[in-house]
């Protein structure tokens, strides 16, 4: 089943769940920012995005900024940042299958979900 990590708050998030909406696909809405994934469910969609996780994190989010931006962190603490202050996981995730795409855009989210 497709799911899409969601951010209702971010344009990019509303507009790829609307695309998703409107191909008739079934899939789950996660609210990861009220229900943050656990270490193993971030750890996977890293995987299944095929990318290293600071590339899925927000670099310009002022959490980030102040918090971790002059640390050393290794990919451990990393997704450890992302769970604690899941408002640095990029927006939307789409995920298939053992695959996944960061749906920034729409595009290729049609794609990827046809």
């Amino acid at each position: 089943m497709l799911q899409i990590y969601h951010n209702s708050r971010c344009g990019k998030s509303r507009q790829c769940l609307v695309l998703m909406q409107n191909s008739n696909l079934e899939f789950e809405v996660i609210h990861y920012l009220t229900h943050p994934p656990s270490f193993n469910e971030l750890s996977t969609v890293i995987e299944k995005l095929n990318i290293k996780p600071i590339a899925l994190v927000r670099q310009k989010e002022k959490i980030w900024i102040e918090k971790y931006e002059d640390q050393k962190l290794d990919d451990k603490q990393i997704i450890l940042a992302m769970i604690s202050n899941p408002i640095l996981i990029e927006r939307p995730i789409v995920v298939k299958g053992n695959k996944a795409i960061i749906g920034r855009d729409l595009e290729k989210v049609s794609k990827f979900i046809a």
